[in-house]
């Protein structure tokens, strides 16, 4: 095997990021972390980053508002993977890429770039309602400014994080299943696809030196964790050793209640409309210009949803 690919990861300290940057370690790359002066006086993070540290990392210092620091940091690997926030309840940070990407074409060393993708396949949403569609047109913004660069890249498309949809039997709001009702939309039947997020992390890690999934989609669709809501609840379900109190929602009436929101959860509540009304995940066959990660990389012994489930007993 050649050598592997030194890493930087930009938005390490965050919920995916913190992942990839241990599976980066734990893969056997040379891993950067981007070090952000905006970081300020946050205590967590910055202990983080020291932690990564100490693990091995090395801590460069850059900032999206410092194009010249971007571009000192990117010469020194070969191989940049974005994890910023693309959560509106968080904080919506997707065109900041673009700033990356202008210092990618300046530094005219990067082999891969893997931009802050990791859910729905923006490609496959354009016919997404508002107000949510935002998220996947600045993506797709993104994704054209790194093509028309000719940046060599990997979307990486993993579906639905385990710890957001599993742990609140896929009901937005919650993160810890109830022992004793559920709400399923419509019928609850419609396909969706759960990965763990430290899967998530190391497929995308492998990923980073194949050449099978250069200037491709990797999907991360896991057979065993491609199921409906009511699935993921019946295995609730068995592990309690009882039933729970189910009612039903409406397409309409979750629209309705959508309405009645902020901005920010209505472009959450978007995305669950789309995966669990429409079942915008698994409703289609992967083509020959993308790539599907169990598949190429069966060595991983990704966490199935029940076992996943567990957790919560």
């Amino acid at each position: 095997m050649g050598i592997k690919s030194k890493v930087l990861i930009i938005g390490g300290t965050g919920y995916l990021g913190k992942r990839l940057v241990k599976a980066s370690l734990q893969q056997g790359h040379q891993t950067y972390v981007l070090q952000r002066p905006e970081i300020g006086v946050d205590i967590e993070k910055i202990e983080m980053l020291f932690s990564f540290k100490m693990q091995g990392a090395h801590l460069v210092i850059g900032s999206f508002d410092d194009h010249r620091s971007l571009v000192e940091a990117l010469k020194k690997v070969d191989v940049v993977i974005c994890a910023i926030s693309g959560v509106h309840i968080r904080s919506h940070q997707i065109l900041l890429q673009l700033k990356l990407v202008d210092a990618i074409k300046e530094a005219g060393n990067i082999k891969r770039f893997l931009p802050s993708e990791f859910g729905t396949d923006p490609a496959r949403m354009a016919d997404a309602i508002e107000p949510g569609r935002v998220t996947f047109d600045d993506k797709m913004v993104v994704r054209k400014a790194i093509e028309d660069a000719g940046i060599p890249f990997t979307y990486v498309s993993a579906n639905c994080f385990a710890g957001y949809m599993v742990g609140g039997l896929c009901q937005p709001g919650y993160i810890l299943p109830s022992r004793e009702s559920v709400t399923l939309f419509g019928d609850g039947n419609k396909k969706s696809i759960f990965v763990d997020e430290d899967d998530i992390a190391a497929y995308t890690i492998k990923t980073i030196d194949d050449p099978r999934t250069l200037n491709k989609t990797l999907y991360l669709r896991p057979p065993a964790n491609i199921l409906s809501q009511r699935e993921v609840v019946e295995l609730w379900e068995n592990l309690l050793g009882k039933q729970l109190h189910k009612t039903s929602l409406s397409e309409q009436e979750f629209l309705n209640i959508m309405k009645e929101q902020d901005y920010a959860e209505q472009v959450g509540l978007t995305h669950y409309y789309h995966i669990y009304y429409h079942g915008c995940l698994a409703n289609f066959e992967i083509g020959k210009d993308a790539e599907e990660a169990s598949v190429l990389y069966p060595e991983i012994k990704y966490i199935k949803v029940e076992d996943y489930l567990k957790r919560y007993l």
